[in-house]
């Protein structure tokens, strides 16, 4: 049997080969950050969107919605609006996107939009479900956003908040003086992504050692990884594989 990277001539014989793509040097090379969001190893036709699939995803501009919004949006934009004084300086931009509305406020208001939110008759937004992080690298100059979505369970509403930070930067009012469901979700956003919530009552880690260097879901973080061996092959992790672009 020949092995996977050889080629049989015309006479029977295996002739070692080199795979088309394939770097000649280890550890692998990272894949540059783009706009596009190109990945690693060559893989076409999957639904892999982790990065280092091969897949080519390009990245839709979001645009800043005018009104009217449609729907529902418009009245808990105008409820928040007269609600909240300092509207225009804390609402960066309101973007309605697939049948979602997500407001993007500034990091140092975002506990004052979220008590508005929850405590005004018109509003009643009781329930944050998630805290969650995201990190735009290679896109945005503040790369790091905290994601919250809230839930009306008076009015039956979904509405999403989004704050914006930098890697240098990275702080956030807690929310949970407001949301007390985001105590350990603004901790696995610290631990995975680095974003300090400032005021927290006990930020720690809450999936990696207290001892853990880095956040492992930045786009940045090395891949890492341990070899496997598998039927006689050993397979090297991730950063030390050739890269196949």
């Amino acid at each position: 049997m020949t092995a996977p990277n050889d080629r049989v001539d015309g006479g029977g014989v295996p002739v070692p080969t080199t795979p088309a793509g394939a770097s000649s040097t280890a550890p692998a090379e990272y894949p540059p950050a783009s706009p596009a969001g190109r990945g690693m190893f060559g893989n076409q036709g999957s639904g892999d969107v982790s990065g280092y699939g091969g897949l080519v995803r390009p990245r839709r501009a979001i645009e800043d919605a005018a009104r009217p919004y449609g729907g529902w949006f418009d009245e808990v934009a105008d409820a928040l609006e007269e609600a909240y004084p300092a509207f225009g300086e804390a609402i960066e931009k309101v973007v309605v996107d697939r049948g979602e509305l997500t407001l993007h406020v500034r990091p140092e208001r975002i506990a004052e939009v979220c008590q508005v939110l929850r405590d005004d008759l018109a509003l009643r937004f009781e329930l944050c479900s998630s805290v969650s992080g995201v990190d735009y690298l290679g896109a945005e100059e503040r790369r790091l956003h905290a994601v919250y979505q809230l839930t009306s369970m008076t009015y039956r509403r979904r509405i999403r908040l989004e704050a914006a930070v930098s890697a240098e930067d990275p702080h956030l009012p807690s929310v949970t003086a407001v949301y007390p469901t985001a105590d350990w979700q603004e901790r696995e956003a610290y631990d995975m992504f680095g974003i300090v919530f400032d005021g927290h009552p006990n930020l720690t880690r809450i999936l990696m050692p207290d001892d853990w260097e880095g956040h492992p879901q930045r786009k940045d973080y090395p891949l890492g990884g341990v070899p496997v061996e598998y039927k006689g092959a050993e397979i090297p992790p991730p950063d030390q594989r050739r890269s196949y672009q």
